[in-house]
């Protein structure tokens, strides 16, 4: 493959935000891009808009089989990258998740990513090389109260990744994270709707906590300092596919930076006060 129109990237989450934007930005550089989300009418949407648009939904493997099936066949078996984007966050203190809560944040956020990189590496080592991309989280290496099953997704989706990383080191496929802060996104309105339906608010201990957390999810503009537009994201997932040798992670947004380099100098008292503020 000599030129970047001739390279095609599977996009999970496109409906809106980081997935639809760097959807769009791939397209304009002259990538296939093959935008999935799980909503009907999201991929209609998609479709109108000139994009190569599937169904996707990550919590059915039958639907992430298809979307792979479908791609693969447009592109005669080939495929130069992937994108996992596609996911929520669910807000809540740990003494609140049950066990069907946490397990609906793990099938979207982990599962469904898992198992479609995994339909898509063999063909990747087929072909001799390729790229995937995950959309972590400043959350995948630092911890903040009342998102711990967030939190956790995206710990879990950090150590599978350096895990397949150093199991790919011997070939051509590279496999990067990308760790947002705070970025422009119906990321707050799906983590009200998660929130409202998995945590019983009003017989919790942290009753009071949820109503401020409950003002922050609707408030109207960026909720955090240091909010950027999704483009940052596209310009670290650019770097990730262009690059000759890609990093294994790429910072976005002001935060990130912060608190990893506070990760590392600062003892683990001293970083959970700050963590505990920042959150507040």
């Amino acid at each position: 493959m000599s030129n970047r129109g001739e390279k095609s990237i599977l996009i999970t989450g496109c409906s809106s935000g980081i997935g639809y934007c760097v959807a769009n930005g791939l397209k304009q550089r002259g990538y296939r891009v093959f935008a999935t989300a799980r909503r009907a009418e999201s991929v209609e949407k998609l479709g109108d808009e000139g994009f190569e648009s599937l169904q996707l939904d990550l919590d059915d493997s039958a639907s992430i089989k298809q979307a792979v099936d479908e791609t693969l066949q447009r592109t005669d078996g080939e495929l130069y990258a992937v994108f996992n984007n596609g996911a929520f966050g669910l807000p809540g203190a740990v003494e609140d998740l049950s066990r069907e809560a946490i397990r609906a944040q793990f099938e979207t956020n982990l599962f469904g990513w898992l198992e479609l990189t995994n339909l898509l590496l063999p063909v990747m080592r087929t072909q001799g090389y390729g790229r995937i991309i995950q959309n972590s989280s400043v959350l995948g290496f630092v911890a903040m109260p009342f998102r711990g099953a967030y939190n956790a997704s995206k710990y879990a989706i950090e150590g599978l990744s350096d895990t397949l990383r150093l199991e790919l080191k011997d070939t051509d496929i590279h496999v990067s994270l990308v760790e947002p802060g705070p970025i422009l996104s119906r990321f707050r309105a799906n983590a009200l709707q998660a929130l409202q339906q998995h945590i019983d608010i009003e017989n919790s201990v942290h009753s009071e906590r949820y109503q401020r957390v409950l003002e922050r999810l609707t408030k109207e503009g960026p909720a955090a300092p240091f909010t950027l537009p999704p483009e940052a994201v596209l310009k670290a997932v650019i770097r990730a596919l262009e690059s000759r040798k890609p990093r294994a992670r790429y910072y976005v947004t002001f935060p990130t930076y912060l608190f990893g380099y506070l990760k590392r100098v600062l003892p683990v008292r001293t970083l959970d006060t700050i963590l505990r503020q920042a959150s507040n």
